[in-house]
């Protein structure tokens, strides 16, 4: 049975941006909709959530994010909201790095983003409204040594949103990219900057809040390029 709630798809739901971004669009009356590669990380979430649905999904293929998009919208409804949070990563130069992970890495952060767009735009166009969101960081916009596995992904995965933004914008759907400049406050990143004080890291509902807003901004004053960060950030 179709209920009567926008729907909100997010996909790489983890401990930090994901289930912050699952919880404020709970809070906003959404069906949030949880993609995950693997099963344990959202089932404790979805119980948490008065209304959620768990669904494991690989976002590096298409059949997949295909059925997935196709139950969402039989069970709850056409998704008003999507968000592709879904990141791979890996630090090492272009001497360093395998070959291999440059590729997994465009196939999660590019083409996990077009597989999810081209799965949920035709039921935004009929309705002549819907965002489409990816997050991403300065990598989108720098090639740093370290990063020449994964910068060269979220660059594309940044311009590929910008050529989707133009197609779509046009006909009423909303489409914008989130560089968030920053150390997110996990666990892990906790752990490996344990000498950084609080406000080093980004507070991940702060930046789930964000992407509310970009969601919900008015017709006559959408953003594409759109930047977070610490206020004692360097940049």
């Amino acid at each position: 049975m179709i209920m009567t709630k926008p729907v909100c798809i997010i996909t790489g739901v983890g401990p930090g941006t994901g289930s912050a971004l699952a919880r404020r669009f709970s809070l906003g009356g959404y069906h949030v909709a949880l993609l995950a590669r693997s099963e344990k990380r959202i089932p404790k979430l979805q119980a948490e959530l008065p209304d959620a649905s768990a669904h494991i999904c690989d976002v590096t293929q298409e059949g997949q994010v295909n059925e997935t998009v196709a139950k969402i919208a039989r069970d709850f409804g056409p998704p008003t909201v999507a968000v592709h949070n879904a990141v791979g990563g890996a630090f090492g130069n272009f001497l360093e790095v395998d070959p291999a992970i440059l590729e997994t890495n465009f196939k999660v952060n590019t083409m996990g983003l077009l597989y999810l767009a081209r799965a949920v735009a035709p039921s935004m166009i009929d309705a002549k409204k819907g965002a489409i969101i990816g997050t991403g960081n300065t990598s989108a916009y720098r090639g740093v040594e370290s990063f020449a596995a994964f910068a060269p992904t979220k660059a594309a995965e940044r311009i590929l949103l910008e050529s989707i933004a133009r197609h779509l914008g046009p006909k009423g759907v909303h489409v914008s990219f989130l560089m968030i400049d920053a150390v997110i406050n996990v666990p892990w990143a906790r752990k490996m900057y344990h000498d950084k004080p609080e406000d080093f890291f980004a507070d991940p509902a702060a930046i789930a809040d964000e992407i509310w807003h970009i969601t919900h901004q008015p017709r006559s004053a959408w953003s594409f390029n759109y930047e977070l960060r610490p206020y004692a950030e360097k940049w």
